[in-house]
């Protein structure tokens, strides 16, 4: 079994976010197989179901990004899973939009939703998918950022990016990591 975690605030308001672009790809994979999130437990919305002859979780924490941990750990737990059956999407500040980078393990590179994933699953070495939201290139603060949609310059690349980091996900469930990062990272 694997799980595949799209970090993102719940609620209307945040729901077209750059913020929200990890719960953009688990939408985009459960588009593609026709799945609901039908499971509410664990502070989580999510999804059971099988895909390429793996069964996989897919999880959206509903605890806002700066407690997503406390989502993901009783999950994983309940479901006697191992960290390396876990992949977790989110928003870098650090890719322009439209780029996805896959690491094995990391820091939270100031990323409050990965500095909670990291302190509930007390380890850096989980699987991440990064995806690319840009800087602001005025003197918006981050917070105000990472809250803001997308501009209609930047949403070509967005959308591009949310396909492939899909795409990555599902390539992830039948090749070794490390081949998808190779693959995915080019």
């Amino acid at each position: 079994m694997k799980c595949i975690v799209g970090l993102g605030n719940p609620g209307k308001k945040f729901k077209d976010t750059r913020h929200n672009v990890g719960f953009m790809v688990i939408e985009e994979l459960l588009k593609r197989h026709h799945w609901k999130l039908n499971k509410k437990k664990f502070n989580g919305k999510y999804a059971i179901e099988p895909i390429q002859g793996e069964k996989v979780i897919l999880l959206e924490p509903q605890t806002y990004m700066n407690l997503s941990g406390q989502s993901i750990r009783p999950l994983m737990d309940y479901y006697h899973m191992d960290v390396e059956d876990v992949l977790v999407i989110y928003d870098d500040l650090d890719l322009p939009p439209g780029k996805i980078r896959l690491r094995q393990k990391g820091g939270h590179g100031g990323h409050n939703g990965i500095r909670s994933t990291i302190d509930h699953l007390g380890t850096k070495e989980f699987k991440r998918l990064r995806i690319g939201i840009g800087r602001p290139t005025t003197q918006v603060p981050v917070i105000d950022y990472v809250l803001g949609s997308f501009s209609k310059e930047q949403q070509e690349d967005v959308n591009k990016s949310i396909k492939n980091a899909a795409d990555a996900c599902e390539s992830w469930l039948e090749k070794p990591f490390l081949e998808v990062m190779n693959e995915y990272n080019a």
